[in-house]
């Protein structure tokens, strides 16, 4: 066999099939759906034999990702290129000596497998290197450590904003409120998360088959603890902001919620129940450690559906402390929630004992809230411990919707937001995030199934602000138009949308240093603003405003002055005394005199 690896998964959009049904990564993308993946480095495997077969399917019974490597070079430069996920390695004993100490300082690099013949031979050097998790003879015992280690990979990966630090903590509630008001065909949903992943070989076939088959003959909450890809995919998809996944689980995502929801009624009705504690043992990277003791005292978001327990025990010594000595690059963390009923119930944050619906036996104890629940961070306490300095305590309290911090904050999103809802907001918060290229994606998914003239109409806008962000002026115009000539036929000639699309037409045009087609697509949404808008409407200013600046632009001062100065006037009117925007009028008259050299007049502007 030659060097070359191979892949049982891959996040592609293509694949080349070779005679064992695997597959190379594209150039660029991304190599697996979970927040890990498995490499496999042993000079001597040989895929036409069986034990290799099987090896395989045991091993993807585990990890759905599985790529294989005979030569140490490729397999080094392939993990180095990888940056958002865990890679999980076997390597034989041979090789192991050889790669280990060059790659074992890689932050990806989470556990280390050392799979050989003789175990007395590689235990004593092995034993020296904090990532190898033990020398294997069989297959088996490292497919049950694996499954141990992937548990704890996916709790310390859940996605987690801090207040004041990630610019997502500002969208979370309105991120949330975007996917939960999504109403696909469920029917159709499902078909297409499993063609999906049959596409990315994210699982095996029949889990697949059985999928399709059974979805709607189990719970959410049963797949969603069950052992498959569900979580998992999930976790790793709201963790990266992953727009593919996003789509295909938006509709698991809401029946998941109204699962909870569903539970949370029978459970919590007519209950009035004092305060309590739940507890969650995972590990936290060093980076996200460090921005929780900045954010002390302040906010922070669970983003993802999250689990808890009732017993401290279990969370510790299952999940804190086995986190704090797996590896150096995290600290262990033991989150002590305290949860209040009546805040619940008043702020309708949602949570379900999940014992009789889980997918295992030993989850009596379990609490599952739905996604997106917010916790002020009361303490950090170092826990002592003999074998770990890593090892703490976060002391939470659940906050509700209407904390005057949180909710101010969400209150003003939600109006610059007030007209989207749905994939649209999704994509709006995208744009304000800076992740121009997903909204793109976004967009552009959105438009090959989009089923009206107003979702078609409207996924165009938004395209074409995306590309305006991006500085694709052409692109932008593009899309901006074949919103406009859609909104031309399904609208009233005079509603006020066409004039917000003339507007940004020719603000495009603006940009582009082309004034006067920006001065004529301007006029348009003007006449359009002062037959559909109150005289005195915010829209009409801003109509003005950029008018004058047109003007400006074109050295046509007089103009522009007379631009301004209308744009002031409805100013006075719409605005308080003190309002931003009477400022900006003043200042861009103040320019205008400047440059007409007529200073005092600039002055007392």
């Amino acid at each position: 066999m030659n060097s070359q690896k191979t892949t049982t998964a891959v996040s592609g959009r293509s694949t080349m099939a070779t005679t064992n049904s695997t597959a190379t990564r594209p150039e660029g993308v991304s190599w697996v759906l979970e927040n890990f993946g498995l490499i496999w480095l042993d000079a001597n495997i040989d895929e036409s034999k069986g034990n290799y077969k099987q090896s395989i399917q045991d091993l993807r019974d585990v990890v759905a990702t599985i790529t294989t490597y005979t030569d140490v070079d490729q397999c080094v430069d392939y993990l180095t290129d990888i940056e958002d996920e865990k890679v999980l390695l076997i390597v034989s004993g041979a090789l192991g000596q050889q790669i280990i100490p060059e790659i074992q300082a890689c932050p990806q690099l989470d556990s280390i497998y050392v799979f050989c013949d003789n175990q007395l031979i590689y235990e004593q050097w092995a034993r020296k290197i904090p990532k190898v998790k033990g020398v294997y003879t069989q297959i088996e015992p490292i497919c049950k450590a694996l499954q141990i280690d992937c548990e704890h990979l996916d709790r310390s990966m859940i996605p987690i904003s801090f207040g004041g630090i990630d610019p997502l903590f500002m969208y979370t509630q309105l991120l949330k409120e975007a996917l939960l008001e999504i109403e696909d065909d469920d029917t159709k949903s499902i078909k297409e998360l499993v063609d999906y992943c049959r596409l990315q070989d994210a699982a095996s076939e029949k889990t697949l088959e059985m999928i399709e088959r059974e979805y709607r003959g189990h719970t959410p909450i049963w797949w969603y603890t069950g052992s498959y890809f569900i979580y998992s995919i999930l976790n790793h998809g709201l963790r990266l902001m992953d727009v593919d996944i996003i789509l295909k689980m938006g509709f698991f995502i809401r029946h998941l919620h109204q699962h909870i929801r569903h539970l949370y009624c029978e459970q919590q009705s007519g209950k009035i129940t004092a305060s309590f504690e739940v507890f969650r043992g995972q590990g936290l990277s060093i980076e996200d450690f460090n921005k929780m003791i900045q954010t002390n005292g302040g906010l922070m978001s669970f983003n993802n559906f999250l689990s808890a327990s009732r017993n401290r025990q279990i969370s510790l010594e299952k999940f804190a402390r086995p986190a704090a000595l797996r590896n150096v690059n995290s600290v262990g963390i033991l989150f002590i929630m305290t949860i209040d009923p009546i805040v619940c119930e008043k702020s309708k944050i949602l949570f379900a004992d999940v014992s009789e619906v889980g997918y295992f036996e030993d989850t009596k104890e379990e609490i599952l809230f739905t996604i997106h629940t917010i916790f002020r961070i009361n303490q950090i306490t170092r826990l002592q411990d003999n074998n770990t300095d890593r090892l703490w305590q976060v002391d939470l309290t659940l906050t509700s919707d209407d904390h005057h911090e949180l909710n101010t904050i969400t209150s003003h999103l939600r109006q610059a937001f007030h007209w989207t809802t749905g994939w649209s907001r999704f994509g709006d918060i995208l744009i304000q995030l800076g992740e121009l290229s997903k909204a793109e994606q976004l967009y552009k998914a959105l438009l090959e199934t989009a089923s009206s003239d107003e979702d078609r109409a409207d996924y165009n806008l938004q395209l074409g602000t995306v590309y305006n962000h991006m500085g694709q002026y052409s692109k932008a115009l593009s899309s901006y138009e074949q919103s406009l000539e859609i909104q031309k036929i399904v609208m009233p000639q005079n509603h006020p949308e066409l004039a917000a699309s003339y507007n940004n037409i020719g603000k495009v045009y603006s940009d582009m240093g082309e004034y006067s087609k920006a001065l004529s697509s301007y006029e348009r949404s003007l006449e359009i603003r002062k037959i559909a808008l109150p005289p005195n409407h915010p829209d009409i200013l801003d109509s003005y405003n950029n008018i004058g600046n047109v003007y400006y632009n074109m050295g046509e001062y007089s103009k522009a002055l007379s631009s301004y100065e209308q744009s002031l006037e409805i100013s006075k009117v719409a605005f308080p005394p003190n309002h931003p925007d009477l400022a900006r009028s003043y200042g861009s008259i103040g320019n205008v005199y400047s440059k007409m050299g007529e200073y005092s007049k600039a002055l007392s502007s």
